[in-house]
Protein backbone atom coordinates (compact mmCIF):
# COMPACT_ATOMS: atom_id res chain seq x y z
CA UNK A 1 0.00 0.00 0.00
CA UNK A 2 1.37 3.11 -0.66
CA UNK A 3 2.11 6.13 1.15
CA UNK A 4 2.45 10.18 0.92
CA UNK A 5 5.64 10.50 0.97
CA UNK A 6 8.18 13.51 0.75
CA UNK A 7 10.32 14.32 -2.21
CA UNK A 8 13.65 15.48 -2.25
CA UNK A 9 13.23 19.47 -1.87
CA UNK A 10 9.47 19.38 -0.83
CA UNK A 11 8.19 22.30 -0.17
CA UNK A 12 6.20 21.16 2.84
CA UNK A 13 9.38 20.87 4.82
CA UNK A 14 11.90 24.09 5.74
CA UNK A 15 15.68 23.37 5.86
CA UNK A 16 17.31 24.58 9.18
CA UNK A 17 20.90 25.08 10.15
CA UNK A 18 22.42 24.69 12.88
CA UNK A 19 26.18 24.78 13.96
CA UNK A 20 28.42 24.03 17.50
CA UNK A 21 31.92 25.43 16.69
CA UNK A 22 33.29 23.91 13.43
CA UNK A 23 30.09 21.27 13.13
CA UNK A 24 26.98 22.27 11.35
CA UNK A 25 23.80 20.34 11.36
CA UNK A 26 21.29 20.00 8.62
CA UNK A 27 17.81 19.43 9.24
CA UNK A 28 13.98 19.71 8.48
CA UNK A 29 11.47 21.36 9.88
CA UNK A 30 7.45 20.01 9.12
CA UNK A 31 4.49 22.23 10.60
CA UNK A 32 1.02 20.76 11.05
CA UNK A 33 -2.05 22.60 10.22
CA UNK A 34 -2.64 24.85 12.85
CA UNK A 35 -0.50 24.58 16.62
CA UNK A 36 1.65 21.60 16.84
CA UNK A 37 0.08 19.01 19.43
CA UNK A 38 3.14 18.19 19.99
CA UNK A 39 7.01 17.92 18.37
CA UNK A 40 8.57 14.76 16.95
CA UNK A 41 11.94 14.10 16.19
CA UNK A 42 13.68 11.31 14.14
CA UNK A 43 16.67 9.65 13.84
CA UNK A 44 18.31 7.95 11.07
CA UNK A 45 20.93 5.16 10.94
CA UNK A 46 23.80 3.57 8.65
CA UNK A 47 23.90 4.44 5.65
CA UNK A 48 20.72 6.12 5.32
CA UNK A 49 19.62 9.99 5.85
CA UNK A 50 16.66 11.95 7.45
CA UNK A 51 15.47 11.35 3.99
CA UNK A 52 14.99 7.72 5.11
CA UNK A 53 12.09 8.73 7.61
CA UNK A 54 10.44 10.37 4.24
CA UNK A 55 6.86 7.77 4.26
CA UNK A 56 6.66 8.81 7.88
CA UNK A 57 6.85 12.89 7.74
CA UNK A 58 3.73 13.76 5.76
CA UNK A 59 1.51 11.24 8.05
CA UNK A 60 3.03 12.83 11.36
CA UNK A 61 2.24 16.30 9.83
CA UNK A 62 -1.26 14.85 9.29
CA UNK A 63 -1.76 13.92 13.30
CA UNK A 64 -0.98 17.66 14.49
CA UNK A 65 2.72 16.88 14.80
CA UNK A 66 6.26 19.22 14.41
CA UNK A 67 8.70 16.78 12.78
CA UNK A 68 12.08 17.98 13.07
CA UNK A 69 14.55 15.07 11.14
CA UNK A 70 18.38 15.96 11.09
CA UNK A 71 20.84 14.46 8.55
CA UNK A 72 22.98 12.72 11.17
CA UNK A 73 26.78 13.58 11.57
CA UNK A 74 28.68 12.49 8.48
CA UNK A 75 25.82 12.60 6.66
CA UNK A 76 24.30 14.71 4.20
CA UNK A 77 24.69 18.07 4.30
CA UNK A 78 25.67 17.49 7.90
CA UNK A 79 29.23 18.13 8.51
CA UNK A 80 31.47 15.08 8.69
CA UNK A 81 34.85 15.54 11.71
CA UNK A 82 37.60 12.94 10.86
CA UNK A 83 37.59 11.93 14.42
CA UNK A 84 35.73 9.09 16.01
CA UNK A 85 35.86 11.35 19.03
CA UNK A 86 33.15 13.79 17.46
CA UNK A 87 30.59 11.12 17.20
CA UNK A 88 30.09 9.83 20.82
CA UNK A 89 26.27 9.42 21.78
CA UNK A 90 27.33 11.76 24.44
CA UNK A 91 28.26 14.55 22.24
CA UNK A 92 25.54 13.85 19.69
CA UNK A 93 22.78 13.44 21.89
CA UNK A 94 24.04 17.17 23.16
CA UNK A 95 23.51 18.60 20.07
CA UNK A 96 20.19 17.10 18.94
CA UNK A 97 19.16 18.32 22.42
CA UNK A 98 20.33 22.29 21.43
CA UNK A 99 18.14 21.49 18.00
CA UNK A 100 14.93 20.27 19.99
CA UNK A 101 15.20 23.56 22.63
CA UNK A 102 15.30 25.82 19.26
CA UNK A 103 12.00 24.62 18.56
CA UNK A 104 10.06 23.79 21.75
CA UNK A 105 10.17 24.20 25.03
CA UNK A 106 8.26 20.64 25.87
CA UNK A 107 8.96 17.14 25.67
CA UNK A 108 8.96 15.56 22.29
CA UNK A 109 8.40 12.11 21.16
CA UNK A 110 11.57 10.69 20.04
CA UNK A 111 12.05 8.15 17.31
CA UNK A 112 14.90 6.39 15.67
CA UNK A 113 16.01 3.36 13.54
CA UNK A 114 19.21 1.14 13.56
CA UNK A 115 22.05 3.43 14.84
CA UNK A 116 19.39 6.25 15.20
CA UNK A 117 17.71 3.33 17.15
CA UNK A 118 20.49 2.94 19.98
CA UNK A 119 21.23 6.82 19.97
CA UNK A 120 17.72 7.07 21.08
CA UNK A 121 18.05 5.04 24.09
CA UNK A 122 21.21 6.49 25.49
CA UNK A 123 19.05 10.53 24.42
CA UNK A 124 16.85 9.25 26.57
CA UNK A 125 19.06 8.44 30.09
CA UNK A 126 21.08 11.85 28.77
CA UNK A 127 17.67 13.86 28.57
CA UNK A 128 15.19 12.08 30.34
CA UNK A 129 12.97 15.71 31.34
CA UNK A 130 13.24 16.21 27.55
CA UNK A 131 11.29 13.06 26.05
CA UNK A 132 7.82 11.72 26.63
CA UNK A 133 7.91 8.43 25.12
CA UNK A 134 10.56 6.75 22.90
CA UNK A 135 10.51 4.04 19.81
CA UNK A 136 13.19 2.27 17.83
CA UNK A 137 13.01 0.62 14.65
CA UNK A 138 15.03 -2.73 14.96
CA UNK A 139 17.15 -1.70 17.59
CA UNK A 140 16.21 -3.64 21.56
CA UNK A 141 17.54 -1.17 24.19
CA UNK A 142 20.89 -2.06 25.45
CA UNK A 143 21.23 -0.97 28.94
CA UNK A 144 24.66 0.82 29.81
CA UNK A 145 27.24 -1.42 30.81
CA UNK A 146 29.36 -1.30 34.25
CA UNK A 147 32.09 -3.03 32.36
CA UNK A 148 33.65 -1.74 28.95
CA UNK A 149 33.38 -4.42 26.05
CA UNK A 150 35.49 -3.78 22.67
CA UNK A 151 33.89 -4.45 19.65
CA UNK A 152 35.63 -7.52 18.80
CA UNK A 153 34.42 -8.63 22.68
CA UNK A 154 30.61 -7.88 21.26
CA UNK A 155 31.05 -9.69 18.22
CA UNK A 156 32.08 -12.89 20.26
CA UNK A 157 29.06 -12.50 21.74
CA UNK A 158 27.08 -11.51 18.90
CA UNK A 159 28.37 -13.19 15.65
CA UNK A 160 25.26 -11.21 13.42
CA UNK A 161 27.67 -8.05 14.32
CA UNK A 162 31.07 -9.19 12.92
CA UNK A 163 30.04 -7.01 10.03
CA UNK A 164 30.86 -4.01 12.05
CA UNK A 165 34.59 -4.98 12.38
CA UNK A 166 35.21 -4.18 8.46
CA UNK A 167 33.04 -1.31 8.95
CA UNK A 168 35.33 -0.01 12.18
CA UNK A 169 38.61 -0.88 9.95
CA UNK A 170 38.65 1.74 7.30
CA UNK A 171 37.95 -1.05 4.17
CA UNK A 172 34.22 -0.34 3.93
CA UNK A 173 34.51 3.06 3.21
CA UNK A 174 37.65 2.15 0.59
CA UNK A 175 35.42 0.27 -1.22
CA UNK A 176 32.45 2.45 -1.28
CA UNK A 177 34.15 6.08 -1.98
CA UNK A 178 36.19 4.00 -5.00
CA UNK A 179 33.18 5.56 -7.66
CA UNK A 180 29.41 6.71 -7.29
CA UNK A 181 28.56 3.39 -8.80
CA UNK A 182 30.09 1.51 -5.82
CA UNK A 183 27.23 3.47 -3.69
CA UNK A 184 24.63 3.38 -6.06
CA UNK A 185 25.38 -0.66 -5.74
CA UNK A 186 24.98 -0.82 -2.50
CA UNK A 187 21.72 1.68 -1.77
CA UNK A 188 20.07 -0.20 -4.91
CA UNK A 189 20.67 -3.65 -2.71
CA UNK A 190 19.65 -2.18 0.35
CA UNK A 191 16.03 -1.60 -1.85
CA UNK A 192 15.79 -4.64 -3.34
CA UNK A 193 17.96 -4.71 -5.62
CA UNK A 194 20.61 -8.31 -6.22
CA UNK A 195 23.20 -9.64 -7.96
CA UNK A 196 22.37 -12.19 -10.93
CA UNK A 197 23.09 -14.87 -8.53
CA UNK A 198 20.54 -13.08 -6.13
CA UNK A 199 23.11 -12.01 -3.65
CA UNK A 200 23.11 -8.14 -2.12
CA UNK A 201 25.94 -5.54 -1.29
CA UNK A 202 26.71 -6.89 2.24
CA UNK A 203 26.88 -10.37 4.36
CA UNK A 204 26.19 -9.73 7.82
CA UNK A 205 29.51 -12.23 9.05
CA UNK A 206 31.81 -10.00 6.42
CA UNK A 207 30.86 -6.69 5.66
CA UNK A 208 30.83 -5.22 2.17
CA UNK A 209 31.34 -7.70 -0.44
CA UNK A 210 33.20 -5.47 -2.80
CA UNK A 211 32.47 -7.47 -6.11
CA UNK A 212 29.03 -7.14 -5.87
CA UNK A 213 28.39 -3.73 -6.05
CA UNK A 214 28.73 -2.86 -9.32
CA UNK A 215 26.36 -5.79 -10.53
CA UNK A 216 23.20 -5.17 -8.46
CA UNK A 217 20.30 -4.56 -10.23
CA UNK A 218 18.38 -1.04 -9.77
CA UNK A 219 16.32 -1.24 -6.20
CA UNK A 220 12.43 -2.84 -6.77
CA UNK A 221 10.72 -0.67 -4.05
CA UNK A 222 12.54 2.68 -4.03
CA UNK A 223 12.44 5.25 -7.16
CA UNK A 224 15.25 5.66 -9.19
CA UNK A 225 15.35 9.45 -7.85
CA UNK A 226 15.48 8.80 -4.54
CA UNK A 227 18.40 6.49 -5.55
CA UNK A 228 20.21 9.24 -7.05
CA UNK A 229 19.51 11.25 -4.58
CA UNK A 230 21.24 8.94 -1.76
CA UNK A 231 24.10 8.99 -4.11
CA UNK A 232 24.31 12.26 -4.55
CA UNK A 233 23.95 13.01 -0.69
CA UNK A 234 26.55 10.02 0.07
CA UNK A 235 29.10 11.82 -2.41
CA UNK A 236 29.29 14.90 -0.52
CA UNK A 237 32.01 13.62 2.36
CA UNK A 238 31.99 9.66 1.48
CA UNK A 239 32.12 6.92 4.03
CA UNK A 240 34.76 7.77 6.38
CA UNK A 241 32.51 9.87 8.81
CA UNK A 242 29.26 7.20 8.55
CA UNK A 243 31.43 4.55 9.67
CA UNK A 244 33.14 6.26 12.05
CA UNK A 245 30.13 5.60 13.83
CA UNK A 246 31.38 2.49 14.29
CA UNK A 247 34.70 3.22 15.90
CA UNK A 248 33.32 4.56 19.19
CA UNK A 249 32.92 1.50 20.80
CA UNK A 250 35.47 2.36 23.57
CA UNK A 251 34.41 5.94 23.47
CA UNK A 252 30.83 5.35 23.96
CA UNK A 253 31.99 2.45 26.41
CA UNK A 254 34.02 4.64 28.64
CA UNK A 255 30.62 7.22 29.10
CA UNK A 256 28.37 3.81 29.45
CA UNK A 257 30.63 3.59 32.89
CA UNK A 258 29.26 6.44 34.34
CA UNK A 259 25.25 6.00 32.84
CA UNK A 260 25.80 2.64 34.35
CA UNK A 261 25.84 4.18 38.11
CA UNK A 262 22.28 5.14 37.51
CA UNK A 263 18.83 3.25 36.97
CA UNK A 264 18.99 1.47 34.12
CA UNK A 265 15.03 1.24 33.20
CA UNK A 266 13.36 3.45 30.91
CA UNK A 267 10.50 5.36 32.63
CA UNK A 268 8.34 6.49 29.91
CA UNK A 269 6.28 4.53 27.22
CA UNK A 270 8.41 2.90 24.69
CA UNK A 271 7.51 1.02 21.49
CA UNK A 272 10.03 -1.48 19.97
CA UNK A 273 9.61 -2.70 15.87
CA UNK A 274 11.19 -5.57 14.99
CA UNK A 275 11.15 -7.14 10.90
CA UNK A 276 10.94 -10.68 10.48
CA UNK A 277 13.94 -11.04 7.95
CA UNK A 278 16.28 -8.61 9.43
CA UNK A 279 19.58 -10.67 9.12
CA UNK A 280 21.94 -8.48 11.89
CA UNK A 281 18.82 -7.54 14.17
CA UNK A 282 16.61 -10.90 14.22
CA UNK A 283 13.39 -10.33 15.93
CA UNK A 284 14.67 -12.73 18.86
CA UNK A 285 17.01 -10.08 20.27
CA UNK A 286 13.78 -8.07 21.77
CA UNK A 287 13.01 -11.20 24.22
CA UNK A 288 12.56 -10.16 27.42
CA UNK A 289 12.69 -6.43 26.84
CA UNK A 290 10.07 -5.72 28.99
CA UNK A 291 11.85 -5.69 32.25
CA UNK A 292 13.77 -2.52 31.28
CA UNK A 293 10.68 -0.66 31.04
CA UNK A 294 8.90 0.88 34.01
CA UNK A 295 6.13 2.47 31.85
CA UNK A 296 5.14 -0.32 29.61
CA UNK A 297 6.69 -1.66 26.23
CA UNK A 298 4.61 -1.51 23.11
CA UNK A 299 6.41 -4.49 20.62
CA UNK A 300 5.24 -4.47 17.16
CA UNK A 301 6.87 -7.15 14.51
CA UNK A 302 6.54 -6.77 10.29
CA UNK A 303 6.36 -9.79 9.12
CA UNK A 304 8.43 -10.81 5.61
CA UNK A 305 10.40 -7.44 6.15
CA UNK A 306 13.91 -6.61 6.32
CA UNK A 307 15.80 -4.18 7.76
CA UNK A 308 14.78 -1.23 5.90
CA UNK A 309 11.02 -1.28 7.31
CA UNK A 310 9.94 2.81 7.11
CA UNK A 311 10.18 2.12 3.23
CA UNK A 312 9.53 -1.51 2.62
CA UNK A 313 5.89 -1.74 4.98
CA UNK A 314 5.24 2.46 5.38
CA UNK A 315 1.84 1.75 5.81
CA UNK A 316 2.40 -0.39 9.03
CA UNK A 317 5.24 1.18 10.52
CA UNK A 318 3.05 4.33 10.07
CA UNK A 319 0.08 2.49 11.64
CA UNK A 320 2.40 1.16 14.35
CA UNK A 321 3.91 4.53 15.03
CA UNK A 322 0.37 6.52 14.77
CA UNK A 323 -1.09 3.42 17.33
CA UNK A 324 1.80 4.68 19.58
CA UNK A 325 1.72 8.33 19.51
CA UNK A 326 -2.41 8.18 20.20
CA UNK A 327 -1.79 6.28 23.28
CA UNK A 328 0.62 8.64 24.51
CA UNK A 329 -0.66 11.95 23.81
CA UNK A 330 -4.85 10.77 24.15
CA UNK A 331 -6.93 13.66 25.12
CA UNK A 332 -4.06 16.23 23.23
CA UNK A 333 -4.56 14.67 20.01
CA UNK A 334 -8.09 14.08 19.73
CA UNK A 335 -8.17 18.34 20.45
CA UNK A 336 -6.00 18.59 17.57
CA UNK A 337 -7.90 16.55 15.17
Amino acid sequence: MSVDELKPNDPRVEHKFKSFGDIKYHYIVGQPQGEPVATILLIHGWPDLGFGWRCQVPYLLSLGLQVIVPDMLGYGQTSAPESPEEYTMKKMTAHMAAIVKDHTDQPIILGGHDWGGFFVWRMTAYYPELIRAVFSICVPYMPPSPVKLSLEDVVKKMPNFRYQLQFASGEAEKILDKSPERIRGMINGFFGGKTPEGQGPVKVEVGIIEENLERISPATYVSKEVIEFYVQEHSRHGFHGPCNWYRTRDLNGVDDLELSKQDPKIKIPAMLIMGEKDAALPPHLADGQEKFFEAGLKKEFVPGAGHWLMVERPDLINKYIGEFIKSVLGDELKASL
